[in-house]
């Protein structure tokens, strides 16, 4: 009982970074609850309205707009396009302006071009308009920075895994939702087909208004209230604790008290001191997962600070990120790219299930998100709980890479035509892919912590980028979807493997005392 009754109590807060040790999921009331319950649902109808398509694009927009096989293809990499530009975008901004304000702005810019779906006249209109709808998807990265802003380290992977988990599930919501809005505007408004299609899709528009404001006008942007006062919490903690020779850090300049005041940044958190000191030190660098830093130094890694353009791509494109980047260009680029081609892969092998059915089954495919991506960071949490370190999360990274990687090679090679065998295969590729997802965002907190939010971005990005490769593997090689996805499969356990030895958090140099 005591277990259950975290879920709805207010969560017990670490004192040293106001994050919650527990997740309020069913209490909106509390702060910690709220943010968890907008984080979710704000990424559930953001990938819903994403995704919208695909259940009526397989007959009745393909007819409607007079479309072929390749016009639908392209269709669905212009929609991941967008979401590959967005995400390493929105890195940085939340890094600057908070998450919350960046998450709101992506759910109104996508909106509107959802509601303009009944503007389309043809194909090429609708891969533009896809593209802009593709806004939406950039969302995944402010729902991750909030709530790793919210959330405990020892949590942290739990509560990313269920806030993306049951967004990602509005990738198959969509597949009831947006045909049933629009068989009850054909059969019980009478409206003709072509009309219907187009009217169902101010539905998600409405609903994505809602949340946005609700977002905006009932949460907090972290746990100690304005974007601005990020630092509070750090001051009133420092102002407490004496450090090395009696002084006290300034944790928004990076400088000790009696050093000048300057503009922070990520990197002067450290090498910045020793330059200040002549070089008289040498820099001593040291495994933070490994070893006891003091309260003080986990406070520095926490506080986000605004990067300059040097600092940004010094954290995109180090080893550390890209140790989490490629793993989940595979895994989250498989569910896109497969979450396009499912339906149409079913109707392919059983065609007596009719449209509605293949749907369906499709459907589950991404609801499955529910259940499978958060065991995925559950699992990393205890690992880490359990072993202190970092490498248990990363090898329960790369271990659920490769099985995931496997049972694509196995669908790929075996194309079965048994509805068992088929659903059975592909219910195991959701367990090991989702779950891997779930992982790999149990691990991101960890990685240059303070530039949470550019690690996320390219994270995120690399996700759009392997499904637009997916996905121009599935369009080039047409109906043979099983050849697709063995293919698929050799480059996910290729591209885990060969990122399998990278250190999950980078050496950081400090000073030596």
């Amino acid at each position: 009982m005591a277990s259950l009754k975290v879920l709805f109590t207010s969560p017990e807060i670490n004192p040293a970074n106001r994050k919650a040790l527990t997740i309020p999921i069913f209490n909106p009331i509390d702060r910690y609850g709220r943010v968890f319950f907008f984080a979710c649902f704000g990424f559930m109808v953001a990938f819903l309205s994403w995704y919208a398509f695909p259940p009526l694009l397989t007959v009745t927009i393909k007819k409607d707009l007079h479309m072929s096989q390749q016009d639908v293809a392209n269709s669905n990499i212009v929609a991941l396009l967008a979401t590959f530009l967005v995400r390493f975008i929105a890195g940085p901004l939340c890094d600057r302006y908070g998450p919350r304000l960046v998450f709101v702005g992506l759910l109104l810019a996508g909106s509107l071009p959802t509601a303009m779906a009944g503007l389309v006249t043809g194909p090429k209109g609708l891969i533009a308009l896809r593209f802009f709808v593709g806004i939406l998807g950039g969302t995944f990265v402010p729902c991750q920075v909030w709530c790793t802003g919210f959330f405990d380290k020892k949590i942290v992977g739990t509560a990313n895994s269920l806030a993306a988990g049951w967004g990602n599930a509005g990738g198959g919501i969509t597949y009831f939702v947006m045909p049933a809005i629009f068989d009850s505007l054909v059969h019980n408004q009478g409206l003709p087909a072509h009309k219907a299609w187009r009217v169902a899709y101010v539905v998600p528009f409405i609903i994505i208004i809602v949340i946005a404001m609700g977002m905006l006008f009932l949460c907090e942007d972290t746990p100690t209230g304005k974007w601005s006062e990020r630092h509070l919490w750090a001051k009133e903690t420092s102002s407490a604790e004496s450090v090395s020779q009696g002084k006290v850090v300034d944790l928004t300049s990076g400088f000790s008290s009696n050093g000048p005041s300057t503009t922070p940044s990520l990197y002067n958190m450290g090498m910045d001191d020793i330059e200040k000191k002549g070089g008289a030190q040498t820099p001593r660098v040291v495994d933070k997962d490994a070893s006891a830093m003091g309260q003080i130094d986990t406070l520095r890694q926490d506080t986000v600070v605004a990067p300059t353009r040097k600092e940004a791509f010094r954290v995109a494109f180090s080893l550390s990120t890209m140790a989490v980047a490629i793993p989940y260009a595979c895994s989250f680029g498989s569910e896109l790219a497969i979450n396009s081609i499912l339906g149409t892969y079913y109707d392919k092998n059983f065609p007596t299930l009719g449209q509605t059915k293949t749907g369906q089954w499709a459907a589950m495919f991404g609801l499955l998100n529910v259940v499978f991506r958060p065991i995925g960071g559950l699992l990393g949490d205890v690992l880490y709980r359990c072993t202190g370190t970092v490498w248990s999360k990363k090898l329960l990274l790369t271990s659920l890479g490769l099985i995931m990687g496997a049972f694509e090679l196995a669908i790929g090679f075996t194309n079965p035509h048994n509805e068992g065998t088929m659903f059975g295969l592909v219910a195991g590729l959701a367990l090991f892919l989702e779950a891997c997802n779930g992982a790999n965002f149990a691990v991101v907190p960890h990685v240059h912590s303070y530039a949470n939010g550019i690690v996320s971005g390219i994270v995120g990005g690399f996700g759009n980028l392997g499904g637009i490769i997916f996905a121009i593997v599935f369009r080039y090689h047409g109906s043979d979807y099983a050849k697709s996805l063995w293919i698929i499969g050799a480059i996910s356990l290729g591209a885990n493997l060969a990122v399998a030895w990278i250190r999950p958090v980078p050496k950081i140099p400090v000073i030596s005392s």
